[in-house]
């Protein structure tokens, strides 16, 4: 398989490109998995996803990637390391959005925690974070599995609307997860 980012037991992490158009459709206009986003995407919509992290890879390496399970082959979702910036802060956050029927499966545990051992041990970067909506608690039990405690709370504007966000933070010595393994 070409383009690998990652690889965990059970997952492989790969660069998304435009030949994943459908399979990121089918996600991103998906009304249950992007509930927590309040909108669904536009077939546009999903083109500048896939163009903005074709951007993001070349500038840093990082963005979205798609999660595809080993033992079928198949699309599961897709998991995020890259920059962000929030009340003029630099951070790195860690984000992910799955399938419905792969959700409650430990993917986006496992995701995630390969990314924040990525970010700690290959970018050498001190903390992660994780911006969730409050309602969100299957997202905000995956931060939490990793050690990722709430550190604050701000407001993103989406198309126009201010959306409330936790902040959940993770530190390179915080970690734990059954799924860590050093790089």
């Amino acid at each position: 398989m070409h383009n690998i980012f990652l690889q965990t037991n059970r997952l492989i992490l790969k660069y998304l490109t435009m030949d994943d158009f459908e399979e990121l459709r089918a996600i991103l206009q998906d009304d249950d998995v992007m509930y927590a986003w309040e909108y669904t995407f536009s077939d546009n919509d999903v083109r500048n996803w896939i163009n903005k992290n074709l951007e993001l890879y070349e500038k840093y390496n990082l963005g979205y990637f798609i999660i595809i399970d080993k033992s079928t082959d198949k699309i599961s979702g897709q998991a995020a390391l890259m920059p962000d910036t929030i009340n003029d802060r630099r951070y790195y956050e860690i984000s992910y959005i799955l399938k419905k029927n792969c959700w409650h499966k430990g993917y986006a545990t496992e995701a995630a925690s390969a990314l924040a051992l990525y970010a700690f041990n290959v970018l050498d970067i001190e903390e992660i974070i994780f911006e969730i909506r409050p309602n969100n608690f299957s997202s905000r039990k995956v931060a939490e599995r990793l050690n990722a405690k709430e550190a604050g709370k701000f407001t993103k504007d989406v198309r126009g609307t201010k959306v409330p966000h936790l902040i959940y933070r993770l530190d390179k010595n915080a970690l734990t997860s059954n799924f860590c393994k050093k790089f």
